[in-house]
């Protein structure tokens, strides 16, 4: 479920630049650089369930890289759709998937792209080559962090932020976690059918 935002102030899209060298604001770079600062943190909202991680797989058709792009670059975590303007320019979050709650992932999306703007949070040089072909010390070099493997890094991730906690305020930040930790307790628990055909008559 890709999450794509724009942002109105009177009546203008405050996205939008037509003269700015990428068709961007400086508000629009602010607010990619919000998402980026925050983004490992959010994971656990933006991919709830266990089996969102079995998508966020390195070389697989879902960006992992904390990296943005200009360009209609799929490969980024965030990219720009190429449609420019008022009516278009966008920020597409490209890492949601379709277990979301809604309501949690719009408010932690909006509320880290807006603390990028409060704070005037400069993002790093878009990415604009296939973040999926790079090697992992092109990756390192330039300095690019990787999104939560697993549910269990997400939920580190989500414990340690103080902004998923202000978001979503003390009570829901609390049994949100303790939910998702019960159930990733369950999970880490259980044989899959995988680990049955790939050990039992192995060792």
């Amino acid at each position: 479920m890709h999450v794509n935002m724009s942002l109105c102030k009177d009546g203008k899209n405050i996205f939008d630049d037509p003269d700015g060298e990428l068709g961007l604001s400086k508000e629009a770079y602010w607010f990619i650089g919000g998402l980026m600062k925050h983004m490992k943190g959010m994971a656990a909202i933006t991919n709830p369930l266990v089996n969102s991680y079995k998508r966020l797989v390195p070389g697989y058709d879902a960006p992992v890289c904390v990296a943005w792009s200009a360009r209609a670059n799929r490969s980024a975590l965030i990219r720009i759709p190429s449609s420019r303007g008022e009516d278009s320019t966008r920020i597409e979050l490209r890492c949601p998937d379709s277990a979301v709650n809604p309501y949690l992932a719009l408010a932690a999306c909006l509320a880290a792209g807006l603390d990028g703007i409060k704070k005037e949070m400069t993002p790093p040089a878009s990415v604009d080559c296939n973040v999926f072909a790079m090697t992992d010390e092109e990756i390192r070099t330039l300095g690019i962090e990787q999104l939560p493997q697993t549910m269990g890094e997400a939920l580190e991730a989500f414990e340690g932020s103080t902004f998923a906690r202000e978001v979503l305020g003390d009570h829901i930040y609390t049994k949100y976690l303790e939910a998702k930790s019960a159930e990733w307790k369950k999970f880490r628990a259980e044989v899959t059918d995988w680990e049955v055909q790939e050990y039992l008559y192995k060792f």
